[in-house]
């Protein structure tokens, strides 16, 4: 579904990616890990064109992004769930969820909008409450809500469960596994959280300093002893811990 090749990226005179390469399948949960700065929200936010690729191609379903701009991938079918959020916060949870149908087809919001308020009871309570007044778990749960009121074929997730307390990172990845379990979405998903984002993941890349250092299935990643020693039995994810692993 989505095919990442050899792709460079730069802010300014620096370089975030250094030729990635990566798949995702239909159906599949893919993770990606590494280090705080190692350009993982990078390659997220380029396959939705900012910024954009300076070489490489990034193909959905065989058709190339280069050069189109956020709402012309996002009409292809490819939603985010984004890092920190970034709801509305002086709309209504109604109104922010109603903010995810631009691309979709408009004749379907109401059962939209009952399909997320039977898959996350939470926001129904809170239809008409304003955004900015919900605990940071609430907010998670509605960004993730709204990416898929448009009914995406490939729903990115960036950081979902970010800053969030135990219960609710528990319930974000019940979240990511019954969505890929129970309606066949298929997801890339960014997380520093590696070993709940391992147990969820079909397949798994590793990132550092912009380029794809380790990758298998989430299992052998889990139990890579490098991968163990770097991110699952308190490495420090800020200091590039498999730079030697891997030299």
């Amino acid at each position: 579904m989505l095919q990442i090749e050899n792709v460079h990226a730069h802010y300014g005179h620096v370089q975030a990616l250094r030729g990635v390469s990566l798949v995702v399948n239909e159906g599949e949960t893919v993770t990606l890990i590494g280090a705080n700065g190692a350009g993982k929200s990078t390659l997220m936010t380029s396959i939705l064109g900012a910024p954009r690729i300076t070489s490489g191609s990034i193909l959905f379903q065989g058709k190339s992004l280069q050069g189109l701009g956020v709402h012309e991938v996002s009409r292809l079918g490819i939603a985010i769930s984004p890092e920190g959020r970034r709801i509305f916060p002086r709309m209504s949870v109604i109104e922010n969820l109603l903010m995810g149908t631009t691309f979709a087809d408009h004749g379907s919001r109401h059962a939209d909008l009952q399909r997320m308020f039977d898959m996350f009871p939470i926001l129904a309570e809170r239809g008409h409450q304003l955004a900015g007044t919900l605990s940071g778990g609430e907010q998670q749960m509605l960004a993730i809500a709204r990416a898929l009121m448009s009914h995406p074929k490939l729903l990115l997730m960036d950081e979902p469960s970010l800053g969030l307390a135990p219960i609710y990172i528990r319930k974000v990845f019940e979240i990511i596994e019954m969505l890929n379990r129970e309606y066949g979405m298929t997801i890339l998903l960014v997380e520093q959280n590696a070993n709940q984002a391992l147990r969820v993941a079909h397949r798994a890349y590793v990132l550092q300093q912009g380029s794809i250092v380790m990758s298998g299935t989430g299992r052998e990643l889990l139990q890579s002893p490098e991968v163990r020693a770097a991110y699952l039995e308190g490495g420090k994810p800020h200091s590039d811990p498999l730079q030697t692993a891997v030299a």
